[in-house]
């Protein structure tokens, strides 16, 4: 198995993880489990390989995707109630599956398209939407509405990844640049609380003081 193939498995393993912790906070049932599963571990790589044209998607090529998503809903479904706080586990999760699947994202962008700017806006992409599609489907609030930095993470991780191919970097340190970086970035926000700036609304002007 190759490192990408490493990286693409194991995001959407730990995606799919934080979805069913998502099922078990809602206390669904077991196909709840699986449906919320794999609805983020494959949502991500799923819309990216539609904007790539990349048809059909990965896991219709390769079924073992869905069947690494059903074992990850069963496992959680049977261990859930071992965590005390889920949620705290769930956020932590999607640091180590954003770190993951930012850096594949680009990677098949990359490949598909030979532009960085692609590769970087993929991967950005693969890696923030599982999280903000299991968000919505949970009714949980959406990761991009917390205060923390989040898509900024995945954004230097896969722009990392690919500035260090682009400089003759091997795959496997270029990766590893990328992955610990994105991870170095959220986990600092999830730990420290690291946030940029919000925008500050201001009081519109008086309709006279523009005639």
């Amino acid at each position: 198995m190759s490192l990408m193939e490493i990286l693409d498995y194991s995001g959407v393993a730990v995606f799919a993880a934080t979805g069913a912790l998502a099922a078990s906070r809602k206390e669904l049932d077991l196909i709840g489990f699986l449906f919320l599963a794999a609805m983020t571990g494959i949502g991500g790589g799923t819309l990216r390989d539609i904007i790539l044209g990349r048809l059909p998607v990965f896991w219709v090529l390769k079924p073992t995707y869905i069947l690494v998503c059903v074992a990850m809903g069963v496992l959680v479904f049977f261990t859930a109630h071992l965590f005390e706080s889920r949620y705290r586990l769930l956020v932590w999760l999607d640091a180590i599956g954003l770190s993951a699947y930012c850096v594949m994202g680009a990677a098949k962008g990359l490949a598909a398209t030979g532009s960085p700017t692609v590769a970087i806006v993929t991967g950005t992409m693969t890696a923030a939407f599982g999280g903000i599609l299991r968000d919505i489907l949970a009714n949980e609030p959406s990761v991009l509405l917390r205060p923390e930095i989040y898509i900024t993470a995945a954004l230097a991780g896969a722009a990392f990844f690919t500035l260090a191919l682009k400089l003759g970097a091997a795959l496997w340190l270029a990766s590893m640049i990328g992955v610990l970086l994105a991870f170095g970035v959220r986990g600092g926000a999830l730990a420290f609380g690291w946030t940029f700036p919000p925008y500050k609304a201001r009081p519109g002007r008086d309709p006279d003081d523009v005639m």
